[in-house]
């Protein structure tokens, strides 16, 4: 008699079902994606069918594979919620947390502590990934991401402001010409994939031109551009809410200090109504608000250490047209 599929092969097709992606499904399992591949090719052994056929780099489900995933989904929500009322008096004390992985890293990581500190007996899970939360499939509290706003699933507010300008390392600047106008036609110019504010956009707005064979880098997230920035390696256009204890520090210093920086709401907190009314949501997201409160303050010293000048703009005004429209 053939052994049924474990519990574990349904979790991993479930996951790749439901995000459509063996790597996708292995970033929120937290293993590789040939774990993943592993596991759907057993139980396609197992089942005797074939539940995924490829369709350009996604991967669809069959008809075969679309039964077993109303079956698993239902049975893997059914395992969570009893898991979540098993854990109910332990989960009054938790929070649970999806961020985009840049502000993660550079701007909430360092003041977790401060929360932990100020909450020694709560718990704390914080997920960094650049999909949004289901909030209806998954156990999840609050998510901050990044963008100009309008999700319309849920509720959303603005907890954080991109302030972008142009910086480099001190001996980077330092080999660059003394004239501001000349400086980023001979820098190498290091972009952000995911950034809303990106080179071509920044240069046309502030009616700017560069070489057309200037040197460039793509980087896919903020915290890779701004570390390569911080090397040497050229000049990032980054946000001072990643960027404000470098600058504050001088190991990052703007470029052109002579143009404005560009200030917009780019950070927002998602969250469904029903999680707003849980005491341990609303008590990190006032203390959210004081680390913010304090982020405006380190701002302010930046900007008159460098005697740097702010310009809020319109997001829509700005990104709805470009060079390219």
């Amino acid at each position: 008699m053939a052994r049924p599929p474990s519990l574990n092969a349904y979790l991993h097709f479930e996951c790749v079902a439901r995000r459509g992606s063996l790597s996708r499904a292995a970033e929120e399992l937290s293993v590789s994606p040939s774990a993943v591949s592993q596991q759907i090719r057993q139980l396609e052994e197992q089942m005797g069918v074939k539940l995924f056929r490829r369709q350009g780099r996604a991967l669809r489900l069959t008809l075969e594979g679309e039964q077993l995933f109303r079956a698993s989904s239902g049975a893997i929500r059914m395992l969570r919620d009893a898991q979540a009322q098993l854990g109910q008096s332990r989960d009054a004390r938790r929070v649970n947390l999806r961020v985009t992985p840049s502000f993660g890293v550079r701007w909430l990581g360092p003041r977790l502590s401060r929360f932990v500190m100020k909450y020694p007996d709560w718990d704390l899970r914080v997920d960094a990934a650049p999909d949004p939360s289901d909030f209806e499939r998954e156990i999840m509290d609050l998510d901050i991401r990044y963008g100009i706003g309008g999700w319309q699933s849920y509720p959303e507010r603005a907890v954080l402001d991109d302030c972008v300008l142009p910086l480099c390392s001190p001996d980077y600047l330092a080999s660059l010409p003394e004239s501001p106008e000349e400086r980023l036609d001979a820098a190498r110019l290091i972009d952000s994939a995911r950034a809303l504010c990106q080179w071509d956009m920044w240069l046309w707005r502030m009616g700017l031109t560069t070489a057309s064979n200037r040197k460039s880098i793509l980087m896919d997230r903020s915290s890779m551009a701004l570390q390569l920035a911080l090397d040497g390696a050229g000049v990032c256009l980054e946000s001072l809410a990643l960027a404000a204890s470098e600058v504050e520090t001088g190991a990052l210093v703007p470029v052109t200090p002579h143009l404005p920086v560009l200030r917009f709401p780019a950070y927002w907190v998602l969250s469904p109504e029903r999680n707003l009314s849980r005491r341990a949501v609303r008590l990190f997201l006032d203390w959210l608000a004081g680390e913010g409160t304090e982020h405006e303050e380190t701002l302010r010293r930046i900007v008159v250490a460098h005697g740097l000048r702010m310009e809020t703009i319109d997001v829509g005004d700005w990104f709805v047209s470009g060079p390219d429209s």
